[in-house]
């Protein structure tokens, strides 16, 4: 038995199907030596620059990652249209310590939080209090009115998947204004979503409560986070003055860019790629998303330039704004529903252009099963780590139609260095690291249509 056992687990992958291993590594070895991938990032984040939705740059972004898939000889390219918000930041903001016995007055690295409201140009000047929690301001209730809450929770740097951490104190960020503002509070000042100390803040979307008060938010640096901490354990009443422009206008016309690849067995059964084609407008986005955006169109390019027809349609998405309001991806979903079409299976790319890990998935335990005997095709590449549950954001209004949902994980520990800051730019991206990136997504893509999740 125990040799039996042996045998089944050590036999090559191609005894127990097609033995895909030389396509693999030429879908690889095409990636690392041909790939324009990085080129494609270049002009995405140098010539076009951020691409905050309803902005004249996300209409180019449109147009541009349009043409590069015509260019690339898809057999369809069209636009999806959708609706998106438009959130006009202003003028640069202010966040000022007045009145520190320490320091005196002391100005710090801020950023408007997306969606927020402003001060206009009157500002706000009041006494901070200090929290680490939406608990705390909960405790705390009226004590907080007519004042500026800070909130200092930090990620956790014992958890070694960031994403982990981030989504543990994220809540702060997200829904610490509509908590604070219904006590009664000014505004709020967010320390930033990284275990990182530097000077760099970070700004993200928040989501303001129905029915409940907004008041503008912003986040300071961890370095400034630390700094306006320690003044506030030493003196009382301190005070801050914070001015920002923000404004949420009507909601504008923008699109899901899409372009397939016809399946020559199964055209109506669809695998969907992709990542979000939007950022927010301090950096350039190129890890949140445009190396997802171009190691996706990848996909679909190196199937063309690689002769591999593929037995499925393969459909390649650039979806529009996923930084502050998920309209692309739910609007792709609800014409999905609406058509009748069929999903086999949807993977992204949204946690940076760091070198590639693993996948996650969700879906039917047979398939998830299934990828993880894919292991060994990926293995040669340093890709690893099949076992994590999850997906990705715009992929995930797909879950209610039953479709399979995967995204590809890079190593985490770098991506809240950049993520939403002015750092996020081209820059910051490793060639060699996008390519793999852009080689793995591809062979799985190219796995998922030869084999099935059946």
């Amino acid at each position: 038995m125990k040799k039996a056992l042996f045998l089944i687990l050590f036999l090559p992958v191609g005894v127990f199907g097609q033995d895909h291993t030389a396509m693999i590594k030429k879908i690889y070895d095409h990636q690392l030596s041909e790939s324009p991938a990085y080129e494609n990032l270049r002009a995405l984040c140098k010539e076009i620059g951020p691409r905050l939705s309803g902005s004249p740059q996300a209409a180019a972004a449109v147009e541009y990652t349009r043409q590069l898939m015509l260019d690339y000889g898809f057999d369809t390219v069209y636009l999806q249209p959708v609706m998106v918000p438009k959130w006009v930041r202003g003028s640069t903001e202010i966040a000022r310590i007045t009145n520190s016995d320490k320091v005196g007055t002391r100005e710090l690295r801020t950023v408007a939080l997306g969606n927020s409201v402003g001060t206009g140009p009157a500002g706000i000047l009041a006494e901070v209090v200090e929290v680490k929690s939406i608990e705390e301001v909960n405790a705390l209730g009226k004590a907080v009115a007519g004042k500026i809450v800070f909130y200092n929770g930090e990620m956790d740097p014992t958890l070694v998947n960031t994403f982990q951490a981030y989504g543990s104190a994220v809540v702060q960020r997200a829904y610490g204004a509509s908590e604070a503002g219904k006590f009664g509070a000014k505004a709020v000042i967010v320390r930033s979503m990284t275990n990182r100390r530097d000077d760099i803040p970070h700004t993200g979307s928040l989501v303001y409560k129905p029915l409940m008060p907004q008041i503008p938010a912003l986040a300071i640096s961890t370095n400034d986070a630390d700094l306006l901490s320690d003044l506030l354990q030493d003196q009382k009443g301190l005070k801050m003055y914070v001015e920002t422009h923000c404004e949420m206008q009507e909601d504008v016309l923008s699109y899901n860019v899409i372009g397939e690849i016809k399946g020559a067995e199964y055209p109506e059964e669809i695998i969907v790629v992709g990542g979000h084609l939007d950022s927010w407008d301090v950096g350039e986005g190129a890890h949140d998303d445009g190396g997802g955006c171009m190691m996706s169109i990848e996909v679909g390019r190196t199937f063309l330039a690689l002769g591999i027809r593929p037995k499925h349609t393969i459909r390649i998405v650039m979806f529009m704004n996923e930084e502050n309001g998920l309209r692309g991806g739910k609007e792709y979903a609800r014409v999905a529903k609406e058509k009748g079409e069929k999903h086999i299976a949807g993977l992204e790319s949204d946690s940076g252009a760091f070198g590639p890990m693993g996948f996650s998935s969700m879906g039917e335990e047979t398939s998830r099963d299934k990828i993880k005997s894919w292991k060994p095709y990926f293995l040669p590449y340093f890709v690893w780590n099949f076992d994590k549950v999850g997906s990705g954001a715009d992929i995930s209004p797909l879950e209610d139609q039953g479709v399979f949902l995967m995204e590809m994980e890079p190593n985490p520990q770098k991506y809240f260095n950049y993520h939403h800051t002015e750092a996020d730019v081209f820059e910051a991206v490793d060639k060699r690291e996008l390519e793999l990136g852009a080689g793995t997504m591809t062979a799985m893509t190219y796995l998922i249509d030869q084999e099935g999740l059946k």
